[in-house]
């Protein structure tokens, strides 16, 4: 799947889809981080049900697409089950973005939003985010170098 086999529409749909969830989250008051750890600590539900409505309506677009197309409408790519086994890294990698989550009471998305109602003290966590991600990247492409050294050892 190229870029050219994309809808003319996909980015535009893809910035205003942002825009849409950046003033949902802003507007329900989940990017705040108070209302997040209030959730977190069972003192204020609201979060449940924003979350609860929209995997209802993401349940039941995915449902419905997946039932009568046979292609995502706007990047033309087929429907298939992406299977990711439940390994080390897969858990690893939970914790620490729940242990986070719940230290700094944002997660990522609601973070760009928190930032846009004037949040400005959450760049701090998104900072830890960028830097999270950087030090991922680079041990797994350490890990894999070094695994490729050992198989080319082994081979010889």
């Amino acid at each position: 799947m190229s870029k050219n086999d994309r809808s003319p529409w996909f980015l535009p749909v893809i910035y205003v889809g942002g825009l849409i969830f950046g003033f949902g989250l802003a507007i329900s008051g989940m990017a705040r981080p108070e209302v997040v750890l209030d959730f977190l600590q069972f003192e204020d539900l609201g979060l449940l049900f924003v979350m609860g409505g929209a995997a209802v309506v993401t349940g039941i677009t995915f449902a419905g697409a997946t039932r009568y197309l046979d292609r995502a409408p706007l990047t033309a790519s087929e429907y298939t089950r992406r299977v990711k086994d439940l390994d080390r890294n897969v858990i690893v990698g939970g914790t620490i973005f729940g242990v986070g989550w719940g230290v700094s009471g944002i997660c990522p998305g609601a973070a760009y939003a928190s930032v846009g109602i004037g949040n400005y003290p959450i760049l701090w966590a998104i900072g830890g985010m960028f830097l999270g991600a950087y030090v991922q990247g680079y041990w797994r492409t350490f890990r894999s170098d070094d695994a490729a050294g050992v198989t080319e050892v082994l081979s010889n």
